[in-house]
């Protein structure tokens, strides 16, 4: 009986120190991870304090100063930079410079506007000839396919002068339309490769059957190819 207590106490023993040490030890860890996450959000929060302080505040002194006096505080920057609104600031030297502030909305639009089309125009057409290259028979099929293939070992930059001299002499050169165009022309090699795979893939049972309902080709393509096709048109719209 005495041993039995005995052996009880030992274990009890046994238990609370190893308790203990994993009690100190997630402690320690966790407070280095809380030091770590302390010294990486300073930066941020400078640059949060940062954003919302006068011009001339932030030449003159550091961000951790901004608290002492509040009337420094101002969203004027963030006019500045959303509407591209001249300020005028004084540097260390005591000269007063004016500068025009960048206009982010029109930045935001500008990416919209050449992002959109730039993805949506070669997925599309990278489909159609996917779909072209897996289902339909015609001569030189093999032939263009093995071009398209070759044409993903092309670097981009040996093409990139020849593009900007036909760019200047057809008048392209600085249009969303000669942007859209060097997106199409060079995402189509690999977005058309991509496509194939995957709607080669499709079981022909699928299209036999839509044929024998009357189906034509381009009803195939937009009723059952693209609905079925939109994990890998998602895939590629984010690559």
């Amino acid at each position: 009986m005495a041993k039995d207590t005995k052996q009880t106490d030992t274990g009890t023993a046994r238990f609370h120190s190893i308790s203990t040490q994993r009690f100190f030890g997630q402690f320690f860890v966790n407070t280095i991870l809380f030091v770590l996450v302390v010294v990486w959000s300073i930066p941020t929060v400078g640059l949060l304090v940062t954003s919302f302080r006068q011009p001339t505040a932030i030449n003159n002194s550091g961000w951790w100063t901004a608290f002492d006096d509040f009337d420094e505080f101002t969203l004027e920057n963030y006019e500045q930079v959303l509407m591209g609104r001249t300020y005028t600031y004084t540097n260390a030297a005591g000269q007063t410079i004016k500068l025009q502030g960048e206009n982010l909305t029109r930045s935001f639009l500008n990416s919209i506007s050449v992002t959109i089309p730039g993805v949506t125009i070669p997925i599309l057409i990278a489909a159609f000839a996917a779909y072209g290259f897996a289902w339909l028979r015609f001569p030189g099929r093999r032939l263009f396919f093995t071009i398209i293939v070759g044409l993903l070992a092309v670097p981009l930059q040996i093409s990139l002068i020849p593009v900007l001299r036909d760019y200047k002499s057809i008048g392209l050169n600085g249009t969303f339309l000669g942007i859209w165009l060097a997106h199409t022309g060079f995402g189509l090699p690999l977005a058309t490769y991509l496509m194939f795979n995957y709607i080669s893939t499709i079981p022909r049972s699928i299209m036999e059957s839509a044929v024998i309902d009357g189906a034509t080709h381009f009803k195939i393509f937009i009723k059952l190819i693209l609905p079925l096709s939109v994990p890998a048109l998602a895939s590629f719209g984010i690559f």
